[in-house]
């Protein structure tokens, strides 16, 4: 907008040309401050996706003085209950002038723990065999302490299985660990197929942990992209509070939910919104409500329109009230919380059920009609939770090996992955000493005769 200054005449039309302008003003700085928010990165972005130059400087804390407060009682280091060695320390001259020193004139006590060094145990077996005059035929008895024809041990296998597929460390730093530490020395083939040896052994496992999970009254699922030999593969994840169950396949279809879940589930299913959970039929489901709560901001930042801000604004409040609501579930009695979650129902059949020309708010609701009785189910049910943060917290993991290992080179290698992720990170949610609960698990496994034994993971 131009004005040429020489044609104004009177003080009226000056003012007009300052209203003008003073209303440009402020359109400008609008349009500024929505292109600010469309730079600002959204809130689901990691950390460390965001350039160093667009992160705000945090404010510095302030000194704390460490430890506890004057006049609190202090915490240190329990003094181990075993001590394997003792030493005493004298001294002749003092350390710090060098003149000669008498007797000591008191004596104080240090505990100094530490990892002493490591070195390879070779065992020589000596194996009998006997001719059984019942079976006719040799039997020989069982070796316990490596699987067959394996020429390292239990502990050895289940060790470096356990820094890979728990810890994520890459197959090359655990042989460097190895050389370094334990002095032995192994191939990474000859890891990978130890480890797919072991996957083989615990397969009855995992499959009382697929069974577990289609048993489970609020399951929880996700899948991130995977790569099997090059190609896109993906990996699936179904957790509870005690199990952790992971497959992967060459799908993200509704099929691979319908594989493991079955056609009929007779729980409570929590994930997002994507389409292929739509397909399963579940006793209930619940759609995260965090995922909704980043779409209507991150839709904000491009979307000013009047319609989408009433709309937006409806919808949260309404998932506020519902957080709120099941957050204080025990304050209320049955009576009152029940028609209180009514009302919700209410007032979302009203948002939903409204005309509407925003495009935005017209895929919204398109979507809440889709999943209108799935989006409040963990009002009505107290083990239910509002997000699908447990699933996301466990495929973390997953997510993180991948950066390490760059996922699978064949398919064999791909279950492997899928089994061994599955019962570490089972017995780590079941609070167990992965080593030797496998360790005892195998051994009574080598010397039963049955395919599979009992065991209480995930019970």
């Amino acid at each position: 907008m131009t004005f040429d200054l020489d044609k104004i005449t009177s003080l009226d039309e000056a003012k007009k040309i300052i209203a003008l302008l003073l209303n440009e003003i402020e359109t400008l700085k609008a349009e500024i401050a929505r292109l600010k928010a469309m730079l600002e990165p959204d809130p689901s972005t990691p950390s460390g996706s965001i350039p160093t130059y667009k992160k705000a400087n945090k404010k510095k804390r302030r000194s704390k003085k460490p430890g506890r407060k004057k006049g609190h009682r202090g915490e240190r280091r329990a003094i181990p209950e075993n001590i394997d060695r003792y030493e005493e320390h004298t001294a002749k001259t003092c350390p710090d002038c060098g003149a000669p020193l008498a007797k000591p004139v008191e004596k104080r006590k240090r505990y100094i723990e530490d990892i002493p060094n490591i070195k390879p145990e070779v065992a020589e077996h000596t194996i009998n065999r006997y001719f059984c005059p019942r079976c006719k035929k040799n039997v020989e008895p069982k070796v316990t302490c490596a699987l067959p024809r394996a020429q390292f041990g239990l502990r050895f296998l289940l060790i470096t299985a356990w820094m890979h597929f728990a810890l994520g460390m890459t197959a090359g730093n655990i042989i460097k660990w190895l050389v370094s530490v334990c002095q032995m020395e192994v191939s990474a083939g000859g890891l990978t197929q130890m480890w797919a040896t072991l996957a083989d052994r615990l397969r009855p496992l995992y499959d009382e942990l697929g069974q577990k999970a289609r048993d489970s009254a609020v399951l929880c699922a996700d899948e991130t992209g995977w790569r099997v030999s090059g190609k896109t593969w993906w990996l699936w994840c179904f957790t509870d509070a005690r199990l952790a169950y992971y497959v992967i396949r060459d799908s993200r279809g509704s099929k691979v939910v319908k594989e493991i879940l079955g056609e009929l589930f007779n729980g409570v299913l929590q994930s997002d919104f994507f389409g292929a959970y739509n397909e399963l039929t579940a006793w209930a489901k619940q759609r995260c409500i965090v995922h909704l709560f980043r779409e209507l901001k991150k839709v904000s930042l491009k979307n000013e329109s009047a319609e989408w801000k009433a709309f937006q604004k409806k919808l949260k409040r309404l998932f506020n009230d519902a957080l709120r609501l099941a957050h204080k579930r025990s304050d209320y009695n049955t009576e009152t919380y029940k028609r209180r979650t009514a009302k919700l129902y209410i007032r979302l059949d009203e948002l939903i059920d409204g005309e509407c020309k925003d495009k935005d708010v017209k895929r919204l609701i398109k979507r809440m009609r889709r999943h209108r009785n799935e989006v409040l189910t963990f009002v009505e049910h107290s083990g239910v939770s509002a997000d699908n943060n447990r699933a996301e917290r466990m495929i973390r993991p997953a997510v993180i090996a991948r950066k390490n290992s760059h996922c699978n080179r064949s398919e064999r290698g791909a279950e492997t992955q899928a089994i061994l992720m599955s019962v570490f990170r089972t017995l780590d949610l079941c609070d167990e000493q992965p080593i030797e609960y496998l360790t005892a698990y195998i051994k009574t496994q080598l010397t039963s005769s049955k395919t599979t034994v009992n065991t209480p993971l995930a019970a």
